[in-house]
C-alpha cells in the first residue's frame, strides 16, 4: 500500500537520539539486554508489594483484590502496549518527549518533558527517606535532627554515584535487588498456605469502617504507574525493536503477580482490624504468620526495594534530559556523557541536586502535585499515540498494537477517564502548585527559544524532514 501524500513527505525511519555527544566512541558501549531491562521496568513501576496495604484499609479485602486484578487491564496493559509500540517506532533516548514532539510539535514535547521530569524526580526523593524510615527502627538517632538529614544526604549521594557508574551495572543490580526484596514474600506466601481461609477474600470490609475511595484509587494508581518511564532509555537497549515488547510483557505479568500473591496470602491467613492495614502492614503480618525474623527480613527488603526504585527511576530521568538535549529542548551540555562510564552525568547531577532539595520538604501536597503533573503528561501521551497512528499510518512500527484506530480510542479513553477523576479530586493547593509548575515549564520553553535565537549556548536538533541530525552552532 502506498502512503498518503501527507505521510509520504515524512521519512518512515525517523532518526533516533543516540548520536554521540562526546569524543568518546559509543559504538562499543554495553547495552541493556532482556533480563536487566525486565527488572528495570519492574523497579520503575513497583519494586515489590510495599505500599499496596492501604487499599485494604480504604475499601476492604474484596475491593482491594479486585482492584489489583482488574486495574492492570484498565491501566497497566494499555500503557505498556503504547510504550512498546512507540518505543520501537522511535527507539531513542527521550521516550515520551519524542512522541509528543513528533505528534504535536516542540512546544508540547518540551511541556511533556517538564511534566514528566518534575513529577518523577519529586517522586524519587521519597525513596532515600523511606530507607532511613526503616533504618531508624534499628538506629533511633536517625528519627530526627541533623543525623537524619545527614543520613538522607549521604544515602542519596551514594545511590546517585552507583547510578553514575553505568546502566548495565544498574540493570544487573536491579535483578539482585528484586530477588533479595521478593524472597521474604515468597517464603511468607508458602508458610501462609495452611492458614488461609478463602472466605476472608470475599469480605467487603468491617462494619462501621467507612470506605475511602480517594485513598483506594490513589493507592492502586500509585502502585501501577510509570510503565512508560523505561522509554527514555530506548537508545541504551540492545535491539530495542525486539527486546522492548518482550520485556514489557514479562514485566507486566511479573509485577501484577508480585502484588497479588502476598495480598491473597495475608488477607486469607491474618484476621485483624481493617484499620491496621496501613503502609508497612505486610511486615507486621509476616510476624504473625512466621515470627519476628520474617518481619525483619521484609523490612530489609523494603530498604532494598527503595534502592532499586531510586536507581531505576534516576536512570530514566537522567537519560530523559540527555534525550531532550539531543532534540534541542535543552542546551547540548545536558547530553554530555561520562568519558569513563558513558552515563549522562549532567542529567544525573541535576536530578540529584533536585532530589536533595526536595528530600527535606513537606511531601504531602508536593507529591500530590507530582501525581497531577504525571496525569497531565499521560493525557498528552495517549493523545500523541492516537494522533501518530492517524498522522503517520505508514510509519515503520516493529511492534504494533493489534487494533484499528476506533479500538485504540476506546482503549485510551478508559484510563483517560480515570486520570480525569484523579485530577478532579485534587485539592486547591495541588491545583496551585501544579499550575505554577506548568507555567514554569511553558516559560522554560520560550526561554530556550530566546537562547537559541540569540546564540547564548550550544543546542542540537534533529531535522525530521531530512532524516538527519544537525547542530545549531552557537557561541
Amino acid at each position: 500500500m502506498e502512503p498518503s501524500s501527507k505521510t509520504a513527505m515524512v521519512p518512515q525511519d525517523l532518526p533516533v537520539t543516540t548520536a554521540a555527544t562526546t569524543t568518546t566512541a559509543t559504538t562499543n558501549r554495553k547495552k541493556l539486554t532482556l533480563i536487566p531491562l525486565i527488572f528495570l521496568i519492574y523497579f520503575e513501576v513497583a519494586g515489590g508489594p510495599f505500599g499496596e496495604e492501604p487499599a485494604v484499609q480504604a475499601a476492604g479485602p474484596l475491593f482491594a483484590l479486585l482492584g489489583f486484578l482488574i486495574f492492570p487491564f484498565i491501566w497497566s496493559v494499555p500503557e505498556a502496549l503504547i510504550t512498546a509500540e512507540l518505543s520501537t517506532a522511535f527507539p531513542g533516548n527521550g521516550g515520551y518527549v519524542i512522541w509528543a514532539d513528533r505528534a504535536f510539535g516542540p512546544f508540547w514535547g518540551s511541556l511533556m518533558g517538564t511534566w514528566k521530569y518534575l513529577s518523577g524526580v519529586i517522586n524519587i526523593a521519597a525513596f532515600p527517606v523511606l530507607c532511613i524510615d526503616y533504618m531508624d527502627k534499628i538506629i533511633p538517632a536517625l528519627e530526627s535532627g541533623w543525623p537524619r538529614y545527614l543520613a538522607i544526604s549521604i544515602s542519596t549521594l551514594i545511590l546517585s554515584f552507583v547510578n553514575y557508574t553505568g546502566l548495565t551495572i544498574v540493570g544487573y543490580a536491579a535483578v539482585l535487588l528484586a530477588i533479595a526484596s521478593l524472597s521474604p514474600f515468597i517464603l511468607m506466601c508458602l508458610i501462609a498456605i495452611p492458614k488461609i481461609r478463602p472466605h476472608r477474600w470475599l469480605s467487603l470490609g468491617q462494619k462501621g469502617v467507612e470506605k475511602d475511595w480517594n485513598l483506594f484509587f490513589n493507592t492502586i494508581f500509585w502502585n501501577l504507574n510509570f510503565w512508560d518511564n523505561v522509554s527514555t532509555l530506548a537508545g541504551e537497549v540492545d535491539n530495542p525493536q525486539k527486546t522492548f515488547p518482550v520485556a514489557l510483557f514479562v514485566a507486566v505479568i511479573f509485577t501484577c503477580l508480585a502484588y497479588l500473591f502476598p495480598l491473597f496470602a495475608v488477607i486469607g491467613s491474618v484476621n485483624v482490624d481493617q484499620t491496621r492495614w496501613g503502609s508497612g502492614f505486610h511486615a507486621e503480618a509476616a510476624e504473625m504468620i512466621a515470627g519476628k525474623w520474617l518481619k525483619y527480613w521484609i523490612e530489609v527488603g523494603a530498604v532494598l526495594s527503595g534502592i532499586g526504585l531510586f536507581e531505576a527511576q534516576l536512570s530514566s530521568y537522567g537519560y530523559q534530559l540527555l534525550g531532550m538535549a539531543n532534540l534541542g529542548f535543552l542546551p547540548k551540555l545536558f547530553a554530555l556523557r561520562s568519558s569513563r562510564f558513558n552515563t549522562p552525568w549532567v542529567g544525573i547531577l541535576l536530578s540529584t541536586v533536585v532530589i536533595l532539595a526536595v528530600s527535606f520538604m513537606n511531601f504531602t501536597d508536593i507529591i500530590a502535585s507530582a501525581n497531577f503533573l504525571y496525569s497531565l503528561g499521560m493525557l498528552l501521551e495517549f493523545s500523541a499515540f492516537l494522533w501518530l497512528r492517524r498522522k503517520l499510518p505508514a510509519l515503520k512500527r516493529p511492534y504494533r498494537v493489534p487494533m484499528r484506530l476506533p479500538g485504540l480510542v476506546i482503549m485510551c479513553l478508559i484510563p483517560s477517564g480515570f486520570l480525569v477523576f484523579i485530577m478532579a479530586i485534587a485539592t486547591r493547593t495541588v491545583y496551585l502548585i501544579s499550575g505554577l509548575m506548568t507555567v514554569a515549564g511553558i516559560g522554560w520553553y520560550f526561554l530556550m527559544k530566546i537562547f537559541k535565537s540569540r546564540k547564548f549556548c550550544v543546542f542540537s536538533t534533529i531535522e525530521v524532514d531530512e532524516g538527519s541530525q544537525a547542530e545549531i552552532a552557537c557561541i
